[in-house]
């Protein structure tokens, strides 16, 4: 017997859903049955009837608070959130200048305070809901050319945990899905050329990266099933966990 997932029905909010994991994530749940309010810095294109397309930079805390004010009001309860919009920078420490440090900071990491305080504030006097960080592996292993990036998803992946300690009283869960290497436009964009892909599945020793042991990268729906995962009751003793979907490139204990 299929064990309900207790999706279905239940209001959803997504950051970065205007493509990759963030667009992956918000098929997954209307697959699911939930309806979705899919935000980003531009109206994702998947909009109408169970899906909500909203405009949101998730560096504007205000935006976020009246974003999350109108949805309660306007929709009901939101008892799902994930966290996926995110930035990265390439800048080696030496070339990189304070406002580019400060810019994937404003998204990666003060973007998911700004989301996960908003969405806490409701769910909190309900006593129920769960939230989804997508983080990085890059957040748990030093990657050369990556400090911005990195720095800023370990703080993400620890603000998580520890608002997940907060609301954990209240039944409330809060997880995180660290990808490695995923097919996307951020992740393709790095590439000089078609051999791409090859090459981060080999490893780079020369940038003193791991190549991926399952020998492929991963897919936008690879990291969508184990978000679904962790938001559904599948999940319901599962809080402040890592989960990394990235072929085992990290060689994690």
């Amino acid at each position: 017997m299929t064990r309900d997932g207790g999706i279905a029905g239940r209001i959803a909010f997504v950051t970065g859903a205007a493509g990759g994991i963030g667009a992956a994530v918000v098929q997954a749940l209307r697959a699911e049955g939930a309806r979705v309010v899919a935000s980003d810095l531009e109206a994702p294109a998947l909009s109408g009837g169970d899906v909500r397309g909203e405009v949101l930079d998730v560096a504007d805390s205000g935006a976020v608070d009246a974003l999350v004010d109108r949805v309660e009001r306007e929709w009901g309860a939101i008892d799902l959130g994930v966290n996926v919009a995110g930035i990265l920078s390439t800048d080696t420490v030496l070339d990189m200048t304070d406002g580019t440090w400060r810019r994937v900071f404003d998204v990666n990491a003060h973007g998911v305070f700004h989301v996960g305080r908003a969405l806490a504030r409701y769910m909190a006097p309900r006593r129920r809901g769960s939230i989804v960080t997508v983080g990085s592996n890059a957040a748990g292993v030093p990657r050369h050319a990556m400090s911005a990036y990195a720095a800023s998803k370990a703080a993400a992946t620890m603000f998580t945990r520890c608002l997940g300690l907060e609301l954990a009283p209240l039944g409330i869960r809060c997880n995180i899905v660290a990808p490695g290497s995923t097919l996307t436009p951020m992740q393709t964009g790095m590439w000089e050329d078609d051999s791409g892909a090859a090459r981060v599945i080999a490893g780079q020793p020369d940038m003193f990266k791991t190549g991926i042991p399952l020998g492929k990268l991963a897919t936008p729906e690879d990291v969508a099933d184990a978000v679904l995962f962790l938001l559904s009751d599948r999940a319901a003793h599962i809080t402040m966990t890592d989960i990394y979907v990235d072929g085992g490139a990290t060689l994690r204990a």
